[in-house]
């Protein structure tokens, strides 16, 4: 008996990485798997592992950023299945570059796969929920980069929290029909990430690896956790972000007001804020200039070397 018996689950970006190991845990815990992926091999390849592994799956490819194909997806599913049950948003790509050299198309690249790649799947899932009058679980893929920033990913950031603040939204939109919403925020090592790492962490990695050492970064660490959100057995918890890598779960907490300065019921004088800005560092320990927030993990790849 698995968590997901008898439930259909969705997974963008599922041909590697973290998309394929969430697809193949979502299959060992009983469901049947959509694995959407962009490069059409890849998938069928993922989906021929769940089908020879006694599980049941078929491919769809196709860009998740076009309408077209995201509502092919849920159509997909509910011919192909019967239902569906879960919608799982993986699909991503990276284009670093500081933001004085990044390109009008590095920049809508990345905007287009990540905010519409998650916009277009979750409206279609959405509308068969609520047409079916059938409840639902939304899993969202947020990141660290964009919950904390990141240098050099301006692009990638900025799409990653308008990700959570979507999640967010979602569940609050959808949580009368029985629609949660979540979010994570995954580390791990994957082919977008591993060779932005110098060779001797890589070389480290393997050889902690080939010693049968626990791989923390393993993206397959990521997949129970987004397993368990699809399930039911999560249906009280909707509108979350998680950090999550190796044996850790982590919860995010979104911006909060923590300080505040008023001015004795009038406007502001530009000419009096200096100052008295000031007391909002003060009061909330909030350094004024600007900061590594990344360098304030618990865990992060690059500290690793």
């Amino acid at each position: 008996m698995g968590l997901l018996d008898g439930k259909v689950v969705i997974v963008t970006g599922a041909g590697r990485g973290i998309g394929r190991g969430e697809a193949l845990e979502c299959s060992a815990q009983g469901a049947a798997v959509v694995v959407a992926e962009f490069d059409a091999d890849a998938g069928e390849a993922v989906a021929k592992e769940i089908v020879a592994a006694g599980g049941r799956a078929v491919a769809a490819s196709g860009d998740v950023a076009d309408a077209e194909v995201a509502n092919r997806l849920v159509s997909t599913a509910v011919s192909e299945f019967g239902q569906l049950d879960a919608l799982v948003n993986n699909a991503g790509i990276l284009r670093d570059r500081t933001i004085a050299k990044l390109s009008d198309d590095d920049w809508d690249a990345v905007i287009r796969v990540h905010l519409r790649g998650h916009f277009l799947p979750t409206r279609a899932a959405v509308q068969y929920w609520k047409d079916a009058k059938r409840p639902g679980h939304v899993v969202s893929t947020a990141s660290t980069s964009g919950l904390l920033g990141n240098f050099g990913q301006t692009n990638y950031g900025a799409a990653k929290a308008g990700i959570a603040a979507f999640s967010t939204i979602v569940a609050m939109e959808g949580a009368r029909g029985g629609i949660t919403s979540n979010a994570i925020a995954p580390t791990a090592l994957t082919r977008m990430t591993l060779d932005l790492m110098p060779q001797e962490f890589r070389d480290k990695h393997d050889a902690s690896v080939a010693a049968g050492e626990f791989d923390f970064f393993a993206p397959e660490n990521i997949a129970p956790l987004v397993a368990f959100l699809c399930s039911d057995a999560s249906a009280h918890i909707s509108g979350k972000v998680f950090g999550v890598q190796g044996d850790s779960i982590e919860i995010f907490q979104p911006f909060t007001s923590v300080a505040e300065v008023t001015n004795g019921g009038k406007k502001w004088d530009p000419e009096d804020i200096p100052g008295r800005i000031d007391e909002l560092f003060s009061a909330s320990g909030i350094p004024a200039g600007a900061e590594n927030m990344m360098a304030k993990m618990r865990y992060q790849i690059l500290a690793e070397h």
